[in-house]
């Protein structure tokens, strides 16, 4: 991380504050009373398992669905205050990539990535595809995927154009929905390096919703663990490991996640290894 980022980890500045959030579907009850706290330029991880919360919370945080009762405060603004303009010029300081992607088929992929140039500022054509294509190498793909469409890429290629896209406005802030689901374990591990990448080299701030616990030992500077309605445990890794909370302790104790920790420390013991 670059000094200025990891400063501003260190410091502690909130760039997301939630506040006694309660949401409800009829009488079943999503969030009661859930506390969260994200500070600027770290990689915030959101994990749960199936009916905890998350996507609704990541759906609220993004203006797609108000909560019952309770605040949501992201970069300095109160959600439920917004008028329309200032959601809008709100949502032109992040980013968001969906779990499938979200590009439009009928566009190429250069067209996909610079449409939010198009919609929010005034530049020229030109500009927007130069743009467009930086963000494409800035996220590892070649510059011929440009003119390529959705349906023609493979699952990693979509993820890193979504990813191209959701940072077509330099924003501040970036929101990944599932990041490596569905990915081979080269294309995941790919993904990893590029979201720990862009947080060093621009101090963004990442809040992800992610099942893969290689990418969380790897890349996550804290982690909220969602269940019954409520955060169960927030932390780094090493801190959650150590909890003793049953819905915590199954995150960890299962198969994959055994596995995921011990690759993690053979990576950080090397000296270990015959």
């Amino acid at each position: 991380m670059n000094p200025d980022a990891q400063s501003e980890v260190h410091n502690g500045t909130p760039v997301i504050q939630i506040r006694n959030l309660s949401t409800r579907f009829g009488a079943h009850v999503v969030h009661s009373d859930l506390n969260l706290e994200v500070r600027r330029a770290e990689i915030f991880a959101l994990v749960g398992g199936s009916g905890s919360g998350k996507s609704t919370l990541l759906r609220e945080m993004i203006l797609l669905h108000r909560p019952d009762a309770g605040t949501i405060r992201i970069l300095g603004a109160e959600l439920a205050s917004l008028d329309d303009d200032a959601v809008r010029e709100l949502r032109r300081r992040w980013g968001v990539m969906f779990q499938h992607g979200g590009l439009f088929g009928s566009l190429n992929v250069r067209e996909n990535v610079g449409l939010p140039l198009r919609e929010h500022t005034l530049l020229g054509d030109a500009l927007i595809d130069q743009i467009a294509a930086w963000k494409l190498e800035l996220t590892g793909l070649a510059p011929e995927t440009g003119i390529q469409y959705p349906a023609e890429l493979s699952g990693g290629m979509l993820k890193r154009a979504s990813l191209a896209r959701a940072l077509a406005l330099d924003p501040e802030l970036l929101f990944l929905d599932e990041p490596t689901a569905g990915l081979d374990p080269a294309s995941a591990a790919g993904v990893d390096e590029l979201v720990k990448k862009l947080r060093d080299l621009f101090g963004l701030t990442i809040v992800m919703i992610t099942h893969d616990l290689d990418l969380l030992w790897q890349v996550a500077d804290r982690v909220a663990v969602l269940g019954e309605g409520t955060v169960q445990g927030v932390g780094s890794m090493d801190e959650l490991a150590q909890m003793d909370h049953p819905l915590i302790r199954q995150f960890f104790d299962g198969p994959r996640g055994r596995a995921a920790r011990a690759q993690q420390q053979t990576q950080e013991q090397p000296w270990k290894q015959k």
